[in-house]
């Protein structure tokens, strides 16, 4: 079943519209998973990442994304802040967030990876398939064909 998440985020990446299967990332203004996610292979794969909405750090900038493209994710969609979108709106690289902000997280390694998220009105486990593009955010079960 196919199930439409909250409008909550904006289109940040160069690429704007992606898709693929999820992989999770729990982390409050600490990016540590996020860094170490994109030094993975993300073929086929997108990032969701449930930074508890903080508005206070961003979880992702130009370096890591940089990363994330060069390691083939398809995407990044973070649940709090981004910053260097002048660079990240470049890349060929599908980025929503909630919004900007540019001040740096700190590097705690705290979080958990794989693991259920729920934020923007829906849970979201880890091997279901999210697409998005500039009209919103989807998720479904089973990968969707065109």
């Amino acid at each position: 079943m196919i199930i439409g998440i909250d409008l909550i985020f904006t289109n940040y990446g160069g690429k704007k519209a992606f898709g693929g299967e999820v992989v999770t990332a729990k982390c409050f203004e600490d990016n540590s998973l996020v860094k170490q996610l994109v030094d993975t292979d993300g073929s086929g794969k997108v990032m969701v990442v449930d930074g508890g909405g903080s508005l206070r750090a961003a979880l992702l900038g130009d370096m890591l994304a940089e990363k994330a493209v060069n390691n083939h994710w398809q995407g990044i969609i973070i649940y709090g802040c981004i910053r260097d979108i002048d660079i990240i709106k470049t890349l060929n690289l599908g980025v929503q967030a909630l919004n900007i902000h540019p001040r740096k997280t700190q590097k705690r390694g705290l979080g958990d990876l794989n693991i259920p998220v729920t934020f923007a009105g829906v849970t979201i486990k880890p091997k279901m398939y999210i697409y998005a593009d500039n009209n919103g955010i989807i998720l479904n079960d089973k990968k969707l064909t065109s």
